[in-house]
């Protein structure tokens, strides 16, 4: 006898053999989770939603899957017992894909019985609010190969979303991956594509490692269909991971799903603000495996098949001109991507050939912008004071030094663009032009052909400058001539990788400059770094412990003067309340984690800074070679504060932590 109950499902008294894919699980697996006494109509939305509908079909007995096709009107008697000899025949195959492979019945058609006959819930995956730590517990290959997207996870079992909750074998490989028993539900296959390679790759850009840890629950929301979304750039890269499933196929450099996926990739890069782009092939037919560097910090991004990575390379090369035949030495070039129906972006490609034969490829995303005011660059009040002081000299040499990717040339363009006016001349050498500003003259060098900085720097002083920005000093020709330039009336600004200002000195004179030329010359060496930023959206902040304060004042004190009046404790304690202080207070900031900040606390980066300004008496020093421990003491005698001195200062402003800082810069 069967009935209808009050939430719309049919039970029946028709005994159906036990089988554990096939009964839907026993209330026991739900523990004492509480359920909503709510009935469930419709699309499933909401965890709540879920329990009560799994906890109504765990009292159900469902009826045979024919005998359900046939009761809806879907197919008839005789073509369900055609059907049922056929899996005698070949028993891999479920009853309900025999009948659509027939064309006798159509995948909405299975659904519909599993939902209306057997009590299965259909979930709502655009609205349905996800546990990422629940996903990451099947890897992405599986969740791919099976359709299979983990949803909620319960005391002794794992709720999973799956286009065919009867795919007895996909099941038990689920719970051998998973240790735990799995209840399959249903979902819209095409939503279940974009939405596993959608959360897994958020689980890689959030930093996640293990399934243990916790994860935020992630509300997806339905498609933004603006055509660069990343949404849909995810639908590519989706389809692409189900074709890279048959990993023995041969994949050709100009295959249009490559050639999708390394557009996508790179717009993706774009999206999240990623410096830099790493392929990294593996050996002995392992994934490739693509990271991106988000605010100085490797993500992992995407795998790919063994399968793919010679084409992967290949293709890279073509698009910046590289030779494709040639796998034993390093290449370098460069990517317009607006050629590619892309941003205005221009990347920067290294390839570099490691072991087993493979290459690694790292691309540096150079995205095209404007330059940025002075005051933006996180510089402290008495550095804008000094740097704005050394920008309007008649002459002399300026430098920003620091490791590559330290945001120098970024730093350059903000002052050039200070003194950008109708009434000076600005020329630039630049390698590349990554930054453009309306009135300079830029130059792009190209050492392949002779033109390298020296070279450009000659020609520019022929060509009536009052300023000259060259991107780099990398030999004593360009010092040399760099010095040379300053010392006949030209404000010369450059960069240098070294760590900091008092070293730089040292380092230039170790090329084989003239000290006394060298002192003559230089009018400021700014050192920096980039530290990430504390989350603006979730920090928070409680009174400054006495402990932490004696550990930032003993760590900003080490590097001063014996004679320095800040090496009194009481001193520098009421400076720092005075400027830093809430009602009086020092304050401790901290952010806990959210979505804007994918739960890390942090986001965005800032710049430390470190100015040593020339006077009378770093000149001496300098003509002298002096150490850079004691040039050093002489500048902070003078008013300089050292990289971990200005960084100490901004974690107490509220905008990093002193774990960033103590990360970044020297002792």
């Amino acid at each position: 006898m069967k009935f209808h109950n009050d939430k719309g499902y049919i039970a029946t008294d028709v005994n159906f053999p036990d089988s554990p894919a096939t009964v839907p699980a026993n209330l026991e697996v739900f523990g004492n989770l509480p359920t909503s006494t709510k009935p469930v109509h419709g699309l499933v939305e909401t965890p709540d939603q879920l329990i009560d509908a799994l906890a109504l079909q765990a009292i159900l007995k469902p009826i045979p899957l024919g005998e359900a096709f046939v009761a809806l009107d879907l197919v008839s008697a005789s073509q369900v017992n055609e059907a049922l000899r056929r899996q005698k025949e070949d028993k891999s195959l479920p009853l309900g894909q025999i009948l659509i492979n027939s064309g006798m019945l159509s995948q909405a058609d299975l659904q519909s019985a599993l939902v209306r006959k057997m009590g299965y819930p259909l979930v709502d995956l655009k609205r349905f609010p996800f546990d990422l730590a629940a996903i990451s517990r099947i890897p992405l290959n599986l969740a791919m190969k099976l359709h299979a997207l983990p949803l909620l996870e319960l005391p002794k079992a794992l709720v999973v979303a799956m286009p065919d909750p009867l795919n007895f074998k996909g099941n038990q490989e689920l719970e051998f991956c998973a240790g735990l028993k799995i209840i399959p539900v249903m979902a819209n296959m095409e939503d279940l594509l974009v939405t596993i390679v959608r959360l897994h790759r958020e689980i890689r850009m959030r930093g996640m490692q293990t399934t243990t840890e916790k994860a935020p629950v992630v509300k997806m929301g339905a498609p933004n269909t603006d055509r660069k979304d990343a949404f849909q750039l995810a639908h590519d890269l989706t389809k692409e991971s189900i074709d890279q499933l048959q990993e023995d196929r041969s994949i050709e450099q100009s295959d249009s799903t490559l050639v999708n996926l390394i557009n996508s990739m790179i717009k993706e890069a774009f999206t999240h603000n990623a410096s830099d782009i790493h392929i990294e092939p593996y050996p002995e037919r392992q994934k490739v495996l693509i990271r991106f560097r988000i605010d100085g910090v490797m993500r992992h991004y995407l795998e790919l098949p063994m399968s793919s990575s010679s084409a992967l390379v290949g293709r890279v090369k073509i698009m910046c001109d590289l030779d494709i035949s040639e796998r034993r030495k390093p290449q370098d070039g460069k990517i317009n991507f607006s050629k590619y129906g892309g941003f205005p972006l221009e990347l920067r490609v290294a390839t570099i050939p490691t072991n087993n034969g493979l290459e690694d490829v790292v691309m540096r995303l150079l995205a095209s912008s404007k330059a940025m005011a002075i005051d933006a660059i996180s510089l402290s009040a008495a550095n804008v004071k000094t740097l704005d002081r050394i920008m309007h000299r008649p002459s002399g040499l300026f430098l920003c030094v620091g490791p590559t990717g330290s945001g120098k040339t970024t730093t350059l363009h903000a002052a050039l663009g200070h003194i950008n006016n109708p009434d000076r001349k600005i020329w630039t050498a630049e390698d590349p032009v990554e930054i453009t500003q309306t009135g300079l003259r830029q130059i792009q060098v190209n050492p392949k052909i002779g033109w390298t900085f020296a070279a450009a720097l000659r020609s520019l002083l022929r060509a009536d400058p009052d300023v000259i920005m060259v991107g780099e000093i990398r030999d004593q020709e360009t010092a040399g001539i760099a010095i040379e330039a300053a010392l006949t009336g030209h404000l010369v600004l450059s960069t240098l990788h070294t760590n900091s200002a008092a070293e730089t000195i040292v380092r230039l004179i170790d090329l084989g400059v003239d000290p006394f030329s060298f002192a003559d010359s230089l009018q400021g060496i700014l050192a920096q770094r980039l530290v990430r930023r504390l989350c603006p959206k979730c920090v928070t902040h409680t009174p400054l412990p006495d402990d932490v304060l004696v550990e930032l004042i003993q760590d900003y004190q080490s590097a001063l003067p014996e004679a320095h009046k800040e090496h009194d404790h009481q001193t520098l304690t009421d400076i720092w309340t005075a400027r830093y202080g809430l009602n009086g207070r020092l304050q401790h900031y901290h952010a806990p984690g959210c979505a804007h900040c994918a739960d890390t606390g942090l986001k965005g980066r800032v710049g430390l800074h470190e100015l040593m300004s020339s006077s009378t008496e770093i000149r001496q020093q300098v003509q002298h070679r002096a150490r850079p421990r004691d040039l050093q003491a002489v500048a902070i005698t003078e008013g300089m504060r050292t990289l971990r001195q200005d960084g100490i200062e901004k974690v107490l402003a509220g905008i990093t932590t002193l774990a960033e800082v103590r990360a970044t810069t020297n002792d």
